[in-house]
């Protein structure tokens, strides 16, 4: 197996590249580019909930969701809102 030698100019044009990337993502989300709505797999993976866990969430009323023949929906700004909403400040005495 041949050896590749990465110099510094090799990882100094990589982290530009990298920046560039996440400056991208970071326009993108801003500009409302990002999925708006979300399938179950996407908000266990976002969450890291399991399918009964996410089931109880939606049966309880924690989260909104939409469905639309055998698929269910769930609105990415609904997500972020109740994560804030429900968020713990830790209180120090």
């Amino acid at each position: 197996m041949p050896t590749t030698i990465i110099t510094t100019d090799d990882l100094r044009e990589f982290k530009l590249e990298l920046l560039e990337e996440i400056k991208d993502l970071l326009a993108k989300r801003s500009s409302g580019n990002f999925k708006t709505y979300l399938k179950s797999s996407d908000v266990m993976n976002l969450l890291q909930v399991s399918p009964g866990t996410l089931q109880n969430l939606r049966v309880n009323g924690t989260l909104p969701y939409t469905k639309i023949g055998g698929i269910i929906y769930y609105e990415a700004e609904e997500i972020q809102k109740i994560m804030t909403e429900n968020r713990v400040q830790n209180k120090t005495v």
